[in-house]
């Protein structure tokens, strides 16, 4: 037998990985997206002028989910690859454009930086299309997994600098969340 490891030993790993990679991933998104008030319960962001192309906000929180969870399926299958050349590089891709990716929210809601948000988005994608050929190199599905996540990075690309052409100066935007103060 010339085989390191059986294949029920290759999918236990996988699976060990797994339990790890995904919920860690959908926990960091998900405390990424809660840190700052975000989407249509911001009131900043709800008085903001939207593009046609904006979808129903519920769609959001359930796309994020689930890309989220491919993502951790992906990152669970480079780090199930111990050996495969270039996995280490992939590793640190796939960090440094996840971090990224949980960098834009708390840039465009907490700062209200859209021109930085839209930076960050364009490095972003450029990050994930790299991490994803590195991924499809050593694993194709994890490759594959990374998908769905760069055409909705690239959608999302599209809706920031859209926000931003149709408000210019998010500053003038009137946070309409303000309590009303009466003095007696």
């Amino acid at each position: 037998m010339n085989l390191l490891a059986s294949r029920r030993q290759l999918r236990a790993s996988l699976l060990r990985w797994a339990l790890v990679t995904v919920p860690a991933v959908v926990l960091l998104g998900f405390l990424s997206g809660n840190l700052a008030p975000s989407g249509p319960d911001n009131p900043w962001f709800a008085a903001l002028d939207k593009p046609a192309i904006y979808p129903p906000p519920m769609w959001f929180g359930i796309i994020w989910g689930l890309l989220f969870v491919m993502q951790g399926l992906a990152l669970a299958l480079i780090c199930a690859a111990w050996g495969a050349r270039g996995r280490a590089m992939a590793l640190v891709l796939f960090a440094l454009q996840f971090a990224l990716s949980l960098a834009w929210t708390p840039v465009f809601f907490g700062m209200r930086d859209m021109g930085l948000a839209l930076i960050v988005l364009l490095v972003l994608d450029a990050l994930a299309l790299v991490t994803a050929i590195y991924f499809w190199r050593i694993r194709r599905g994890a490759g594959l997994l990374m998908v769905p996540y760069i055409l909705w990075i690239l959608f999302a690309t599209l809706l920031n600098w859209q926000i931003l052409q149709l408000n210019p100066d998010p500053a003038a935007v009137p946070d309409s969340g303000a309590v009303q103060r009466i003095a007696i």
